[in-house]
Order: C-alpha cells, then structure tokens, then sequence
C-alpha cells in the first residue's frame, strides 16, 4: 500500500487483522508538517480553521489503519462520526494521509492528481477546483473531502480522474445513492458529487461554511 511506514509489530508477523487500539500507522505527522508546502497564497484566517483529526479506518488489506486529515475545525464531529460508521462496517478505505506527504507533490507543491492516483483520501488543499482555475475549491477552505478517488472517481464527459479508473458499484470502495457513508453525509448537510448534473464526482463532499 502505497510503500507506507508500518510501526505495528502485528502487521510485521503476517497478520490480516489488527485492533483499532493497535492499528497500522500510515500518518502521524506534526502540525508543521501537515502544513509544510501550503501554498503561500493561502489566507491566514483560512489557514486558522485547520485542525488535524486521527482517523482510525478498515483499509484494503483487511486490517485497521491510523491515519490523519486535515479539515476545517468546525466540521470535526462530523468527520469523526462518519469514519466510525465506515469502520463499523468495514467499509474499505485505502489510506487517509496529508496531501503534504512528499509522495504527493509535484516541483514542491501539493499535487492532487499526485494524492487521487495513490487513491489517497484526503481533505484540505488551498486549490481551486478542477477545470476552473479561477474559482477556489471547496477543499482550498478544508470544507470537503475525497474518498477512494479511484473507486469513486471525478467524471466529465471524457475526462475521468484519476486516470484509468472506472466507477463500478459493485466494487468495495465504491460510493452509491444509498450507501450509508453516503446517507451519513447527507444527514449532517454535507452534498455529493455524485449527485451532480453538470459531472459526477463520486469521492466528493463538501459542506457549506455556517454562516
């Protein structure tokens, strides 16, 4: 998986299941990590908002894995409780790791081709949102989250990111209507991009700043 650091002694013997008290590390970095690389032009009051929640999650290995995403503060019980649902259902998530990790920059900067490609779940990314260079991301303000982007992928009539995936809903993975990290998001107000008319963004959601 992605050539992660492995710290648990379990997973090093060979076993295919490790506790969430003793789960495999694929992310634990220090604030001055998360962050290193951020593009300059980031606001400080967005900057501000950020937190680094652990996420504990069942991953495609079939073990539990501790990872780390970086969000906006204000929506942090809610990511909390839709990675528990996922875990209580074993629903598999590659890896939840910073898009600051080196693995995923391109000349320096964080690189989100870079992260959907690894199938990386990540969050915060002072960006602007794909195919539009001049309006800013949801994810430039750590209020939106991708899943799975190669089970879930981005779909624009021929364009689909990251490359060579393809959407099949009866892969393990995969997001639907009526899956119930789906449903979970819809009921804490969050929106889909699997939804949408003008494309299809199936690892996407993303919810409104309170106002």
């Amino acid at each position: 998986m992605l050539g992660l650091s492995i710290s648990n002694p379990a997973y090093a013997e060979g076993k295919s299941f490790v506790t969430p008290e003793l789960p495999i590390i694929d992310s634990e970095m220090t604030e001055k990590e998360a962050f290193d690389g951020l593009n300059p032009q980031c606001p400080a009051e967005i900057l501000e908002r950020q937190m680094i929640v652990t996420i504990t999650y069942y991953s495609s290995d079939n073990s539990i894995h501790q990872g780390q995403l970086v969000i906006d503060g204000e929506l942090e019980k809610d990511i909390k409780a839709v990675f528990e649902l996922a875990l209580q259902q074993h629903f598999p998530i590659h890896s939840v790791i910073p898009i600051s990790d080196k693995r995923f920059r391109k000349d320096g900067s964080w690189d989100d081709d870079l992260s959907m490609e690894a199938n990386n779940t990540s969050a915060f990314n002072y960006r602007s949102i794909t195919g539009n260079s001049s309006r800013l991301s949801k994810h430039a303000y750590g209020r939106a989250i991708d899943i799975n982007p190669f089970q879930n992928p981005y779909i624009k009539g021929d364009t689909i990111l990251p490359k060579s995936s393809e959407y099949d809903p009866t892969v393990d993975g995969t997001l639907t209507t009526d899956h119930p990290i789906v449903c979970a998001f819809l009921r804490l107000g969050w929106e889909w991009g699997g939804t949408w008319t003008s494309c299809k963004d199936y690892q996407h959601f993303e919810k409104p700043l309170n106002k």
